[in-house]
This record gives structure tokens, C-alpha cells and sequence, in this order.
């Protein structure tokens, strides 16, 4: 296994290495926990930023909202304090990166986090907004079923927005969502990154494949 796949498995082989990162953003200052076997351990990886900067922020009214694929806690510890009336679900399948997850909001005094695997979410839960800098790396067919299920828990008017490399499948990406009944534009282009808004589908997405990431 390498190093690039260590990220999305339950427990990462590789042995661990704490380390720390700055997250600094026009509003938020903090500093979160990292090790080794989970997604940009070095750095907040530029996507994760892009997002951060470039996306919408959520809004001020008490919200579900939903960090998938959250690594130790970017995006969902951003979340958290720009919208301290919503509830932040951070998700992922790593156990090293929940538990820096957790140990980040803790850290930070972020109430208002529920950290944990995709089987601790309800699945009657309906979600206001999604953020994800999604693991495009993990192949198409379990990128499609990974989004298939997730997208499909928005609320009716709800919306996703992802960061992807444009080289790693961006525009095909979002080509293959529309397909499958999720309207999806460019908000934002940055140095290879895209960044797409994913609207709720109408109707349950089709069968088949139907494109490429």
C-alpha cells in the first residue's frame, strides 16, 4: 500500500508521527493536530484552502452541515466557527484521523462537531450543505458510489460543494453529476483546482456509470 492510499483506510499502517499545522484564515486562527497516515498531514493541503476561501460560507441559520471525507478536521473546524448555531458532522473511515479530528475541535472549544464514521450518521438525516475535498484518488466507480450516497442525503435544497484538480477529472466530474441529476457549475477556477456547486437532485440519480472523474 502506498502512501497516497494510507489516507482512506480504517487504520494506516505507517506508524505514527504527531505533528501540528496552522490553519489561517480571514477568520480563523487555529492550529490543528496532524500525524502520518492521514490526507495532507505537512500542510492544510491548497484544495482544502481554495474551498475554504473561495466557497460560500454557511449561512447564519442553525444548519446541518457535513465535512465528508474530513481528515483532522480542516474544513469541518472552519465550519464549526463560522456557524457556531449549526451542527458540523466531520466523517471519515480513517480511525487516526477521527480521533485528531476530535482532538482539534476539542482543542479549539468547538461544541458544535459530531466526529465520526459514515456508520454513526443517521441515515434519515438530511444535510443543508456538504463541503468535501473528495479522495478522487480511491477510482472512479467508488468515487461515484462514495457521492452517490452522500449527495443523495441533501436536503431538497441543499447543496454540495467540492474541490477537485482539474488533471485529476474536475470538468468529466462534474459532467457525470449533472448526468446523474445533480446540476452542478464551476463557482471558481484556481491553479489546477476546481470549484463545484452540487444542487440537490430532483429525483433519484439514474443507474449506470455514466461518465468519468
Amino acid at each position: 500500500m502506498t502512501g497516497d492510499q494510507q489516507y482512506w483506510t480504517g487504520r494506516p499502517a505507517v506508524g505514527s508521527r504527531p505533528d501540528e499545522v496552522p490553519l489561517l484564515l480571514p477568520d480563523v486562527d487555529l492550529r490543528l493536530a496532524t500525524d502520518r497516515g492521514v490526507f495532507s498531514a505537512q500542510r492544510v493541503d491548497r484544495g482544502t484552502r481554495f474551498l475554504l476561501l473561495e466557497g460560500p460560507p454557511p449561512g447564519p441559520d442553525a444548519a446541518e452541515l457535513l465535512d465528508l471525507g474530513c481528515g483532522y478536521g480542516p474544513i469541518a473546524c472552519a465550519l464549526a466557527v463560522r456557524s457556531p448555531g449549526s451542527r458540523i458532522w466531520a466523517v471519515d473511515v480513517n480511525e487516526r484521523a477521527l480521533d485528531l479530528c476530535r482532538r482539534n475541535a476539542k482543542a479549539a472549544g468547538l461544541g458544535n462537531m459530531v466526529v465520526t464514521s459514515p456508520d454513526g450518521v443517521p441515515a434519515d438525516l438530511r444535510f443543508d450543505a456538504i463541503y468535501a475535498n473528495p479522495p478522487i484518488r480511491i477510482g472512479k466507480p467508488a468515487l461515484h458510489d462514495l457521492l452517490t450516497r452522500w449527495l443523495g442525503m441533501l436536503a431538497h435544497d441543499g447543496t454540495a460543494h467540492l474541490v477537485v484538480q482539474r488533471h485529476l477529472g474536475a470538468d468529466s466530474l462534474a459532467r457525470w453529476l449533472t448526468d446523474q441529476g445533480w446540476p452542478t457549475v464551476r463557482r471558481a477556477s484556481r491553479k489546477g483546482f476546481r470549484l463545484l456547486d452540487v444542487t440537490a437532485a430532483d429525483t433519484p440519480p439514474v443507474d449506470g456509470d455514466g461518465g468519468g472523474a
